[in-house]
């Protein structure tokens, strides 16, 4: 039943343990079997919560909601829970064992949804890059090719649903965090709209520049809407809210999208970096499916996107620095143990010091410049486009260590880091909901992520044009070589 339960979405899980088929227990007990099975090759789970998920499953207080009883992990991030570690990726907060005393809003939801939270997912440090290869966990590898990142920074996350780990995992997205490992793993990743999901209640929001968004990697569309069900809404004090669904985002997967109009990119903003032939087939390939579904698609896209490194680029990294260094003071005055140079790794140090050179006056020129690209960007749904097609990624999964910090310029990451994400980090600017696709794989058989852009609030329209590309191009046969089933 193990092996079976591994290649179970986390709707068909909770089914059954509704139906009395199976029991909360047995599920959580499986997943923990496979991730203390699989999780040496793969170190995607850093902090296990086994006993106090066995012990809800057992007495029953995990419900009969719509994720009765399904096994899930946490990424170590933005969202604590009451008793358990929090380490954001940092040797410094691993070393003081730091546990937080209470649960985030996202966390409250999905407990009350029935979800079984059995551990903290791997991450960079502060969740700042896009590889998963942090000093504190050590790398989290691709159970697509061992030798591969998985992604980041929600990248422990989106190995142990590629896996067979659990069949859903919570992410967050500043730049792309939770679409990149997403395309690199070969699962489901959403960004939500600006506002959707809460950060609460120990933020609003996060780093003040309205980038970060909160939801998870599945591996069906259906489970990403199941998910968003659960934890959208409005909280007490977040500083945005996006406008309510008109039903629930199940009833849209399944639901006809209609023939919608829908502009293609196949290269990236400015021809830069180039854009990898795997990541441009696949864009192709999908327009081709498209078409073949009835939709319109044109070679069109945002003009506003070829000016992103006029100035924007420069601008966002300067509120993520300030971003970072104010983080690094929070955990100092948290902990009453002041950090420095020595407790975080060089690129997290070199970019809050980028941060600490980013004046009051100079982070809200740069918010207004990014607000200035956002607006342009965004207008272009309203010239009658529905959807944009991309790539998720200008490259498949690179090789571990590519990230790897030189002693002479500790910035170097980030920069190059930043090649990865020219089309994930726009809608983090706009604010707009994006989804990655698992739609197509390399020659050697890495996984590729097709991106889908929807203007503000239109999730709905995402996930019923997602549900249909599942049903046309379905994936969920394909298992990497690393996988629960297999082992």
């Amino acid at each position: 039943m193990n092996d079976d339960l591994a290649l179970l979405d986390a709707t068909a899980q909770a089914d059954l343990v509704r139906t009395g088929e199976v029991k909360a227990v047995e599920l959580v007990d499986a997943a923990i079997e496979r991730i203390e099975r699989l999780n040496p090759q793969i170190n995607a789970v850093v902090s296990e919560m086994f006993d106090k998920a066995r012990a809800a499953a057992s007495e029953g207080s995990l419900g009969d909601g719509p994720l009765a009883g399904v096994p899930m992990l946490l990424k170590d991030h933005l969202t604590p829970t009451a008793g358990d570690p929090m380490y954001e990726g940092m040797r410094f907060l691993q070393d003081l064992d730091w546990r937080e005393d209470h649960d985030g809003f996202v966390a409250a939801k999905l407990r009350k949804a029935g979800a079984a939270l059995i551990g903290k997912s791997n991450l960079p440090e502060l969740a700042i890059i896009t590889t998963t290869e942090p000093v504190a966990y050590g790398a989290c590898r691709n159970p697509w090719d061992l030798g591969r990142t998985v992604g980041g920074s929600s990248g422990g996350s989106g190995a142990a649903v590629a896996c067979g780990m659990v069949p859903i995992a919570h992410g967050t997205d500043a730049g792309g965090s939770i679409r990149i490992p997403a395309a690199f793993c070969g699962v489901v990743g959403l960004k939500p709209s600006r506002g959707r999901t809460s950060q609460g209640p120990d933020h609003s929001d996060m780093w003040g520049n309205g980038s970060w968004h909160v939801h998870a990697l599945t591996r069906s569309v259906r489970d990403t809407a199941l998910v968003l069900d659960a934890t959208c809404g409005y909280m007490a004090g977040d500083a945005f809210t996006a406008p309510p669904p008109a039903r629930p985002y199940g009833e849209e997967v399944g639901a006809d999208p209609g023939r919608l109009r829908i502009g293609v990119m196949t290269r990236t903003p400015d021809g830069h970096p180039p854009l990898h032939d795997a990541c441009r087939d696949g864009v192709e390939a999908t327009a081709e499916l498209l078409e073949d579904l009835g939709h319109d698609v044109e070679l069109a896209f945002p003009e506003a996107l070829d000016h992103l490194m006029e100035g924007s680029i420069e601008a966002f990294f300067g509120m993520a620095g300030s971003g970072v260094a104010w983080n690094l003071d929070r955990w100092s005055q948290r902990t009453g143990k002041t950090i420095g140079p020595d407790d975080v790794e060089p690129y997290t140090w070199a970019f809050a010091g980028l941060g600490r050179s980013c004046t009051g006056s100079q982070f809200l020129q740069g918010l207004s410049q990014v607000q200035s690209i956002a607006r342009r960007v965004s207008a272009w749904w309203n010239e009658g486009f529905d959807v944009l097609v991309t790539p998720t990624t200008a490259t498949p999964p690179y090789e571990l260590g590519y990230l790897a910090s030189p002693a002479d310029d500790p910035l170097a990451p980030l920069y190059k880091a930043s090649a990865v994400l020219p089309f994930t980090g726009p809608f983090n600017m706009t604010g707009q909901p994006a989804i990655s696709l698992p739609l197509h794989w390399t020659a050697d058989g890495l996984p590729v992520g097709i991106q889908f852009g929807a203007a503000y609030g239109r999730e709905d329209l995402l996930l019923r044009l997602a549900g249909q590309l599942e049903h046309a191009r379905p994936w969920a046969d394909r298992t990497p070589a690393v996988h629960a089933s297999r082992m």
